[in-house]
């Protein structure tokens, strides 16, 4: 395959180092100009959707909104353009990132109201912990994240064993109760059963006889236990995960693929390969 790694010294290796380092000032003051832009695009949508503003400063919301998403989307491009493998980098968490942050405003000329979808791009913020070398906050994020990918298999099986409990709940409440209490269908039986289970509790839908709230209360005993077993899982997977990215590298990009997760020793992107230099 070609080597499309931007040369050292080429105006795509200096535009690389702008858009995806923040150690050189002209990095980091592009990285807090594009947060700004985000902070500012947020607050313009959010407060187009109060009826009064909107009325009296619509216009001019719309104008800043489709400015800051014409700067995202040449970010975006020049993005793709001074990475080595920009396919790969637009598979990437970011790279996904970014391009929800510009769809919908575009999006917005063909469907009214999906411009509020682009509050989407405040996840984009995320980027602030590297722009201001909150390292350690990117190493517990690490952790966390690891720790949910190890616990989502058995998250997964005890939420099919809870979805059975429900369903089994709601269909003897249905039995006991009856439509004359407002359980009219084993479907509106089971949502009573999550909702209480969930210890939310609306009250739209409460047992009437003996038998059924012996029922709910069996469910609500049982709510409180259920509560409490994904929390010990995602406490025993944090306890268990390790952190394998040093302070020093966590913040260099691989000029490939944009990616920043890297060993303290590697030499080269644990994603694609390329060389992540001296």
């Amino acid at each position: 395959m070609r080597d499309l790694t931007p040369a050292p010294g080429s105006l795509r290796f200096r535009m690389h180092e702008i858009i995806f380092e923040a150690e050189t000032p002209a990095g980091k003051a592009f990285d807090v100009t594009m947060l700004v832009a985000i902070i500012l695009s947020v607050i313009a949508v959010s407060l187009e959707s109060v009826a009064d503003i909107r009325e009296q400063h619509g216009t001019m919301l719309r104008l800043i909104e489709w400015i800051i998403t014409i700067a995202f989307t040449i970010e975006y491009v020049l993005r793709l353009a001074c990475v080595g493998r920009p396919l790969r980098y637009a598979r990437s968490f970011f790279g996904i990132v970014d391009l929800l942050a510009i769809v919908p405003t575009y999006l917005s000329v063909f469907f009214v109201g999906s411009q509020s979808l682009a509050v989407i791009r405040a996840i984009r913020l995320l980027r602030i912990a590297r722009v201001f070398k909150l390292v350690r906050f990117i190493g517990e994020a690490e952790q966390l994240e690891r720790a949910m990918r190890t616990s989502l298999r058995k998250i997964t099986v005890f939420l099919g064993a809870v979805l059975t409990l429900v369903v089994i709940l709601g269909a003897a409440m249905y039995l006991i109760e009856g439509e004359e209490s407002g359980f009219t269908s084993i479907p509106q039986s089971v949502y009573w059963a999550i909702v209480t289970m969930t210890t939310v509790g609306y009250g739209d839908i409460a047992p009437q006889t003996v038998g059924g709230k012996f029922l709910a209360s069996i469910a609500m005993i049982i709510g409180y236990g259920i509560i409490a077993v994904p929390t010990g899982i995602m406490t025993v997977e944090l306890g268990k995960a390790r952190k394998v990215t040093a302070d020093a590298q966590l913040t260099r990009a691989c000029p490939g693929c944009g990616a920043a997760r890297h060993d303290p020793d590697a030499k080269h992107c644990k994603f694609c390969g390329t060389s992540l230099g001296p």
